[in-house]
């Protein structure tokens, strides 16, 4: 069974312009992702997908495989979907450009649900949440899951309501959803020529196309999350960061 990652990097961001080539580590933030990448024991190869020249220069210089596309994606997951559908590969990654600090093992974790579990279409990863703060956050996505770690929903609203507790009730009662997905391949190319449906509409995510139309998402529970970066305030945490660990 072939298993591949593939990172999506565009350029532009509407919140921090260019952070995937922001380097004031030393190493491009994309870079940082793909050394994280390329530790993986499950994945074969790790590949960049841009519609951007800027990135692929980059690239070049950090040693990344690095597959132009079209300009016109809505989607990280459009993007994936056109770098591979010439490849043959069974188990497709998508890993943010923007998650420097995940811990490969994760990476591992999330190809391993599709490996074992032949009836899931797509896989993911959840974690705990380490305060109420974070599960009233709407920036940050909750999710439901059955007792067989199935999906149900994902929202960034408070789910479930806790209405004894005027909301939130236990927060290690909640799950955090990980921007990190595996797809079958096969399926990836459906997933891409499905129309958006209302729930995917209303609150923005993208996973929700997929339950909507009826297909599993299998889910795992990891030990914590990782930042990701969003903002040029975080980007300067991850600096500081790895300055503290020595690595810049």
């Amino acid at each position: 069974m072939k298993i591949i990652v593939v990172i999506p990097a565009r350029y532009g961001s509407s919140r921090f312009e260019g952070k995937v080539l922001a380097k004031e580590t030393g190493k491009y933030l994309l870079q940082h992702t793909y050394e994280k990448a390329i530790q993986s024991r499950l994945a074969t190869e790790v590949f960049v997908a841009t519609d951007d020249l800027r990135v692929q220069q980059a690239c070049q210089e950090f040693g990344a495989p690095c597959v132009m596309t079209r300009t016109d994606h809505l989607s990280g997951t459009d993007r994936i979907a056109e770098v591979v559908s010439g490849f043959a590969v069974d188990i497709v990654i998508n890993l943010q450009a923007d998650e420097p600090e995940i811990d490969p093992l994760y990476i591992d974790r999330v190809a391993s649900l599709l490996v074992d579990h032949w009836q899931a279409e797509m896989s993911t990863l959840l974690a705990p949440f380490d305060s109420a703060d974070q599960v009233a956050n709407p920036n940050i996505v909750k999710a439901l899951v059955d007792r067989s770690g199935r999906a149900i929903y994902f929202s960034r609203s408070v789910i479930p309501y806790d209405r004894q507790a005027d909301g939130i009730g236990a927060v290690g009662l909640y799950r955090r959803h990980l921007g990190i997905y595996a797809y079958r391949k096969d399926f990836l190319m459906q997933l891409t020529g499905m129309e958006t449906g209302f729930l995917e509409k209303t609150e923005k995510l993208e996973q929700l196309r997929v339950l909507e139309n009826g297909y599993t998402i299998l889910t795992a529970l990891v030990e914590k999350a990782w930042d990701g970066i969003d903002t040029a305030e975080q980007y300067q945490q991850f600096v500081e960061r790895m300055k503290n660990k020595g690595l810049s």
